[in-house]
């Protein structure tokens, strides 16, 4: 570990008896749960089985599915992926690419761990199964075997879909599922960025970089869901992993995330439930809640403006989240050689206006 990890952990611990009792509001009250990799045990959980829309959180049920057909040998990390024109219609968070156009499996995995690009997901749901549909159908099925009782998926990128659900209870089964069934994968969930040799596109996830040992994993939002996020991090060979849903902006989400890691690294847990041995509780298992009123609205908007400083940068207040002391690190991701590579106005556009391309402020921890 780094001596920069080692200040960060000693700094965290001394503060996290009194800042852990402080709290993101929103998050509180919605969905999280915390979970210890190795072991299973769920460290802490709030409305673990209320129904919830996965916006981008889906794709990592879309990766778990294409790392299993890799395993069965139907496809390769070298394989073609062809943008067809129902991905390219796909609505943004997108990369715009033409119809016909062809990136590796290996890049687009990337950009959808990276940007969570919309048409990129389709495109490879249709390399994978051959159409989007046939895709979903893999989906569910894998999804059922790893026992998401409380999941159901009708598109690979997570836009909003009658039908389409989770909990943070499942995603969590799948999370721990991804870090068990395919380690050899782990290097794509814990990547600074990519360039497409053009353009530089950072990742979406503001703690890798900037938490001590953060090594993934998805961020995801719609109206209906809020802002929400699936952490790792990993310190002296211990792996925990964390799920904040329904918060009301990136800052929130962030803030939570951190918090609820830090907790997990500082803390001493009694025993407690695994993820299989916990049963359903609470309320909001008969209905998908929506946010939207919340999140959509001139209310949402007031307060998202509010984790914006005079120059527009993100004002994140969790102290575990510091200002990452290099420049990214980026990685080739794009179109195969012999392509046009320069992105049309509309997707330099959508790269530079990346809420994720905003400079973090280095943080303060709050007074108490």
């Amino acid at each position: 570990m780094s001596t920069r990890q080692n200040r960060l952990i000693s700094f965290a611990a001394s503060a996290a008896a009194a800042f852990l009792l402080l709290s993101v509001p929103l998050a509180q009250a919605n969905p999280q749960i915390l979970v210890d990799v190795q072991s299973g045990r769920v460290l802490e959980h709030e409305e673990a089985f209320r129904k919830w829309y996965p916006a981008s959180l889906t794709k990592l049920m879309t990766v778990y599915t294409v790392f299993d057909a890799i395993r069965a040998g139907e496809i390769s990390l070298d394989t073609p992926i062809v943008i067809s024109k129902q991905a390219a219609a796909q609505p943004a968070a997108k990369m715009y690419y033409k119809p016909g156009q062809k990136l590796t499996l290996d890049s687009a995995l990337k950009i959808l761990m990276i940007k969570s690009a919309n048409d990129v997901a389709v495109a490879v749901a249709e390399a994978v199964a051959g159409t989007q549909d046939a895709f979903v159908l893999r989906m569910n099925s894998e999804a059922a075997k790893l026992g998401m009782s409380d999941s159901h998926f009708v598109n690979p990128n997570g836009l909003p879909g009658k039908g389409q659900y989770t909990t943070a209870r499942d995603l969590a089964v799948l999370t721990v599922a991804l870090r068990r069934d395919f380690p050899q994968y782990a290097g794509y969930f814990a990547l600074e960025g990519f360039s497409n040799g053009k353009t530089n596109t950072p990742n979406i996830n503001l703690l890798i970089g900037r938490f001590a040992g953060a090594d993934g994993m998805k961020t995801g939002f719609i109206c209906a869901s809020g802002f929400n996020q699936i952490g790792s991090a990993t310190r002296n060979g211990r792996t925990l992993i964390s799920v904040v849903l329904g918060t009301d902006s990136l800052a929130a989400r962030a803030d939570a995330t951190a918090n609820l890691l830090q907790k997990g690294f500082v803390t001493q847990f009694p025993a407690t439930d695994t993820l299989g041995s916990l049963k359903p509780y609470g309320p909001g298992q008969d209905q998908v809640t929506d946010i939207s009123a919340d999140i959509c609205s001139a209310k949402g908007a007031k307060v998202r403006s509010e984790t914006r400083d005079e120059v527009g940068r993100m004002k994140v207040q969790s102290p575990y989240i510091l200002e990452m002391d290099h420049e990214p690190r980026y990685v080739f991701a794009g179109l195969v050689p012999g392509q046009d590579v320069q992105p049309d106005k509309m997707a330099k556009a959508d790269a530079i206006g990346d809420l994720a391309n905003v400079p973090v402020p280095l943080p303060r921890p709050t007074s108490f």
